[in-house]
């Protein structure tokens, strides 16, 4: 993003959508990881290994509540921030990870729209992912 700008130390960047309490989290994040070298390029590998192994301090810090966790994600991807935006997501998969379509709805305040019938017709064409 500073690319775009030209290097101007003296040039706003708009921020959307984006409370001060959100800011504050970006720059705690920022401050803490100012002096890892994002590598200079980044093979597909090293990139799942960065976002499969989230650090202590990374699972503290994104031990929010879901709206502030979701504001995160989406500065962090608005500013172009990858590391925090690959944990933030990682931290979403992990809150889906095992379980069922209920149990997601519940921990992400989703109605569901389907008639049972619906949801039988589904489960019958994704057998085949239940099976694993």
């Amino acid at each position: 993003m500073m690319e775009d700008i030209g290097g101007d130390d003296d040039v706003e960047i708009p921020l959307p959508n984006a409370t001060s309490n959100v800011l504050k989290k970006i720059l705690e994040y920022c401050e803490y990881h100012k002096d890892e070298l994002a590598p200079a390029s980044e093979d597909e590998s090293d990139r799942i290994k960065r976002t499969t192994d989230i650090s202590d301090w990374d699972q503290r810090f994104l031990s929010v509540d879901q709206e502030m966790l979701f504001e995160i994600i989406l500065a962090a991807n608005y500013l172009d921030i990858r590391p925090l935006l690959d944990i933030g997501c990682k931290t979403v998969a992990n809150m889906i990870k095992g379980k069922t379509p209920e149990e997601i709805r519940r921990t992400f305040n989703i109605q569901n729209d389907f008639t049972p019938e619906e949801e039988d017709q589904i489960r019958r064409e994704n057998q085949w992912a239940e099976d694993r």
